[in-house]
């Protein structure tokens, strides 16, 4: 193998040459030139939303799962009580996220294949007037099931209740339009849809709701209410940013910009996903979820049915051919995962499988 091997992973991903390029030059933390960089950013990422006259852009150091903490520690008081529909590992993580922050919290538990209905969210606001906020994952990449966000939140805005929501992998490439989908918060991270590094995340913050939030937050490190009035008084970081990774971000932005902004970008995921699917099932590989809930981020797929099949002797095949696949998440089935992010060069998502084409030949002959 002559290259570093794509990643077809749900983040970080396989970034362009520009981005990478745009880390090799240091900044200082609190020189004008980067806090423009930082403010550029902000902008750029509220405007992907339609949310620059209602809403604020919070960065924050960090993967996107610190984001995630920092907005439920924030936006959801001690007393809050937040309901979890779950249908996966990063659900899951969000409700562990509350019990340990000591916030109640209530799952609606789905099987793995199944999306959130927003009739079962309706019935729970019903049932416990107590509940305080709504956590949903748009896109849980533990299986790659596309929640429906904007049935959501209309139920839970009509019940007068807040939305906090995981956008970690659909942000970008996902329509999310902050003036018809009513939200608090959305999180997203930069090595993502966006296709930066990783090592920044941001929670896009209705201003209202922000201004409501001193003392909530349980850690000082991740108070978005105060890391958003230091920035509002500074144009700077609190504590030292990340500054490669936000050079390169806002690199990374600009190229998404050219692409032609969130059309293209979804654009060339479903292109993506839809020659992954075809092509796998081709090799005798069933994709998991049916077509109506599949996200055009990842992709899950059952195991081969062979018994010469081991998930790590298959991924080290398939890695010396080019590509990095992602084991499964599903507690269930037997799966692996391929993402359909990133810059995955002239060959595409077709190389991909031509590699995995090759590797499941050698198995078969192996028999």
């Amino acid at each position: 193998m002559s290259q570093v091997p794509y990643l077809l992973t749900p983040g970080p991903l396989t970034t362009s040459q520009a981005t990478k390029q745009s880390m090799l030059r240091d900044w200082g933390s609190w020189d004008s030139d980067f806090n423009q960089i930082t403010r550029r950013v902000c902008e750029r990422l509220l405007a992907i939303v339609q949310a620059a006259g209602t809403h604020e852009c919070v960065p924050l150091q960090g993967s996107g799962t610190f984001s995630v903490e920092a907005a439920i520690g924030t936006l959801v008081p001690r007393g809050g009580h937040v309901l979890v529909p779950q249908n996966g590992a990063y659900c899951q993580r969000i409700a562990r996220i509350c019990r340990y922050l000591g916030r109640k919290v209530t799952s609606i538990d789905y099987a793995e294949n199944a999306a959130v209905s927003a009739a079962d969210v309706e019935r729970a606001l019903l049932q416990d007037p107590s509940i305080t906020h709504v956590a949903l994952v748009h896109c849980e990449t533990s299986a790659g099931i596309l929640n429906p966000l904007d049935a959501v939140a209309q139920v839970v805005a009509k019940h007068e209740r807040r939305l906090i929501v995981d956008a970690m992998s659909s942000f970008g490439a996902l329509e999310i339009d902050a003036r018809r989908t009513p939200f608090d918060a959305v999180v997203a991270a930069s090595g993502k849809c966006l296709e930066g590094p990783p090592g920044m995340g941001f929670v896009i913050v209705r201003r209202a709701a922000l201004e409501r939030c001193e003392g909530n937050a349980h850690s000082l490190a991740l108070d978005l209410y105060d890391q958003w009035v230091y920035m509002q008084k500074t144009t700077q970081w609190r504590y030292t940013p990340p500054t490669h990774v936000v050079a390169a971000f806002d690199c990374a932005i600009t190229q998404y910009l050219e692409e032609g902004g969130l059309a293209a970008r979804g654009a060339r995921y479903a292109h993506n996903c839809r020659t992954l699917i075809e092509g796998m099932a081709a090799l005798g590989l069933k994709s998991f979820l049916p077509a109506a809930i599949q996200a055009p981020i990842i992709v899950t797929f059952h195991a081969p049915d062979d018994p010469h099949y081991q998930f790590k002797s298959f991924y080290n095949a398939v890695k010396a051919l080019g590509y990095i696949l992602y084991p499964g998440k599903l507690t269930t089935l037997e799966t692996f995962r391929v993402g359909c992010m990133g810059q995955l060069g002239e060959r595409g998502i077709g190389g991909a499988v031509e590699a995995v084409g090759q590797v499941l030949a050698q198995l078969r002959a192996a028999a």
